[in-house]
């Protein structure tokens, strides 16, 4: 090896006393090598301090090393909301182990989307993760259609990707008005997030299903976007309608903590007047007067178990179409 120049694959495979071949595939992590192969190369490899050209190994396996996380919404809302945070934070775990990168890509509007569609599918990526899919979206099917291994957490309203990782968002619609009823809240309300998207629809399905099975009439439903705003407006509209609800379910942490305002804001105290529960579990509720009560989603585990189909995928082996993870209630003291 000469002065300066970096060490090659073919310096490793001399120092190991192996053939280049032997030494390419103890680096690719072929299991067809022997024990006492793959000792001596990883030695040769650190007394070298060999970094594999990535590049190079690209043309050869086509692989790139790298895996993308697209976002269907806004940037201010993917920075803002914990829920974005968490999700991402489950992947980088997934991923930090099996050395692949991640690309963080919005696509909440056009051209936005247009621009995600077209890089994607120009294999600059092994493999996609989807999360916040709006109906209509065309990127599931579209990166499917032309092979790039597709994972999703979530999915539209109108239809099933191939492969969705998620929570269970009916049961814990039930557990939300059950826990209600149990306290006793005959008039609720509630709170309903997108309707274009899966989560929306099943927790308010599961909300609804269970006034029914505990013979309530149907509750008020106001509608919101998972945010802050949108819980305080949707709030404030059902209380501008006529005698308040003694019970509230909100489809997102954020517009519980907009609902508490809306209700201090006309005088009601929770969870004295409208008790109020929200969904997430996350930081948010350790920090309202009272802390709030929620249906907890595993969203950090569900950003791990997502990564991990996703690679089984890119390596071509089976994985189940759905994975849906289980929620709970968390009681705290808003209801």
């Amino acid at each position: 090896m000469g002065a300066g120049r970096p060490p090659t694959l073919a310096d490793v495979a001399a120092l190991a006393g192996v053939g280049r071949g032997t030494a390419s595939r103890v680096l690719n992590d072929s299991p067809h090598v022997s024990p006492a192969a793959r000792t001596a190369v990883q030695a040769a490899v650190e007394a070298l301090g060999y970094v594999p050209n990535h590049a190079a190994r690209s043309l050869v396996t086509r692989r790139t090393g790298t895996v993308a996380l697209v976002v269907s919404e806004p940037g201010e809302r993917v920075f803002n909301e914990p829920y974005f945070a968490a999700i991402v934070r489950g992947i980088g775990e997934a991923l930090a182990a099996s050395g692949v990168q991640l690309v963080l890509t919005m696509a909440g509007e056009q051209p936005a989307a247009g621009r995600a569609a077209t890089y994607l599918t120009d294999r600059h990526v092994d493999g996609v993760l989807l999360l916040s899919l709006h109906a209509e979206d065309p990127l599931p099917d579209l990166l499917e259609a032309r092979g790039v291994p597709t994972v999703c957490g979530g999915s539209p309203a109108t239809r099933r990707p191939a492969y969705v990782v998620d929570a269970d968002n009916l049961a814990g619609g039930r557990a939300a008005v059950d826990h209600l009823v149990a306290g006793g809240r005959r008039r609720l309300a509630v709170l309903a997030g997108p309707q274009d998207m899966s989560s929306g629809r099943d927790r308010l399905v599961g909300a609804l299903d269970a006034a029914e099975a505990a013979g309530l009439a149907r509750p008020e439903v106001a509608w919101g976007d998972y945010s802050e705003e949108s819980g305080r407006r949707a709030m404030a509209e059902l209380l501008a309608g006529g005698p308040p609800p003694d019970g509230v379910f909100a489809a997102s942490d954020l517009m519980a903590v907009g609902a508490l305002r809306a209700l201090r804001d006309a005088g009601l105290a929770v969870p004295r007047d409208v008790a109020l529960v929200g969904f997430d579990d996350a930081p948010v509720c350790r920090h309202t007067d009272p802390e709030l009560t929620t249906v907890r989603q595993p969203v950090s585990r569900m950003g791990r178990v997502m990564a991990e189909v996703l690679l089984e995928r890119i390596a071509g082996r089976e994985v189940p179409a759905d994975t849906v993870l289980p929620t709970r209630l968390v009681v705290r003291g808003s209801a």
